[in-house]
């Protein structure tokens, strides 16, 4: 793999490789674009096959969450983290505080969280040797039930463009991973009235979706075929593929997942089989909105309303796609460009570091 090639593609800042061996610890930091300000990602822990697959998905997600910041009218920019070993053994105190040092020493550009298994504790942890995250127990917390907070408007805002209404009463939705997020999105679900069909690789974790909110569980290679409404996926990217498209019984796609489309290609597949898709970066952004919210003085409050705009960020994506006769995602990278470009045409230097008016 060329990566300096694959950063001239889509202009990435920067990669670091970080390695203490006393910790164990392997990690890649990715910046791919502080235009609006410091890079923002979540750290995920992943025990990826290769060194090349760990940096391929974390360029994606570095890209995807540049996108997500500029979308949701951030002033930051995006960037990501990955660690590569087995959340479930690998985890140690010193692998936090070793990767908490390598944060440091960006001093700022890059500002770090919760991700794909990484926990408010390791966080923590992180944050002993570095200020530069965001989500600790001291300031927005948990960001998992905000992200299901505006992933369930998002879903409404759907629902009211593929079925003219935006109750999901009745309707049947697939998720995808029953996670923090996946299991926070299906309890809204389930109190408002929608039939839940759920799957993990985890079974327990299927099983708990079960008893609280009288699931369906199949699965994880069947969630992809079974009828419904919509398609909820909540685990990880790539799983809308040549393999997986045919197997679609839905009308919409959307959900928590980053990185869904495993190539461009796909989105244009959706739309060309009458799918409506949600792109990932614009549903999935409580998140992010939620751990930015404890940067200035967290209010929980204040979160959920700027997670529940996400409602008017999804149709406004979609009336781009239709006025502009492109495929939703195509929509909402537009949506998010202009805004960068515009914000690139009034200063072209790179930031060192947090900028006017950012409090941390």
């Amino acid at each position: 793999m060329e990566i300096i090639e694959q950063m001239r593609e889509h202009d990435y800042e920067q990669v670091v490789f970080c390695n203490h061996k006393a910790s164990g610890l392997r990690a890649i930091i990715i910046i791919h674009d502080t235009t609006l300000g410091p890079a923002i990602g979540g750290t995920r822990m992943w025990p990826y096959i290769t060194e090349e697959e760990a940096v391929i998905d974390g360029l994606r997600l570095a890209r995807g969450m540049t996108y997500k910041c500029a979308a949701a009218g951030l002033n930051l920019g995006g960037g990501k983290a990955i660690i590569i070993g087995d959340s479930r053994k690998d985890k140690s105190e010193g692998l936090f505080r070793a990767f908490g040092k390598f944060v440091d020493t960006l001093g700022g550009r890059f500002i770090t969280g919760e991700d794909v298994g990484i926990s408010l504790e390791d966080v923590d942890i992180i944050g002993c040797e570095t200020r530069w995250i965001g989500g600790s127990s001291e300031s927005s917390g948990d960001p998992g039930p905000v992200t299901a907070h505006g992933v369930w408007h998002g879903l409404k805002a759907c629902a009211k463009s593929a079925f003219g209404d935006d109750s999901l009463k009745g309707l049947t939705v697939a998720i995808q991973g029953m996670g923090n997020v996946g299991y926070h999105l299906a309890k809204h679900l389930h109190r408002e009235g929608a039939e839940l069909i759920v799957s993990d690789i985890f079974p327990d974790k299927a099983k708990r979706a079960e008893r609280e909110f009288q699931a369906i569980a199949v699965e994880p290679e069947e969630i992809y075929g079974v009828p419904c409404d919509i398609f909820a996926p909540c685990a990880l990217g790539a799983i809308i593929n040549d393999d997986t498209l045919s197997q679609l019984k839905c009308k919409v796609v959307a959900g928590s997942a980053n990185n869904q489309l495993k190539e461009d290609k796909h989105g244009v597949a959706l739309e060309d089989r009458d799918i409506l898709y949600a792109p990932d970066f614009i549903i999935n952004a409580g998140g992010v909105i939620n751990v930015v919210d404890g940067l200035y003085g967290y209010n929980r409050e204040r979160a959920m309303k700027k997670a529940s705009e996400i409602y008017d960020t999804i149709l406004k994506v979609f009336e781009i796609s239709k006025r502009d006769k492109i495929p939703t995602n195509d929509a909402a990278l537009r949506l998010a460009e202009e805004r960068i470009e515009l914000v690139a045409k009034l200063s072209s230097r790179l930031r060192s570091g947090p900028g006017k008016g950012f409090i941390i």
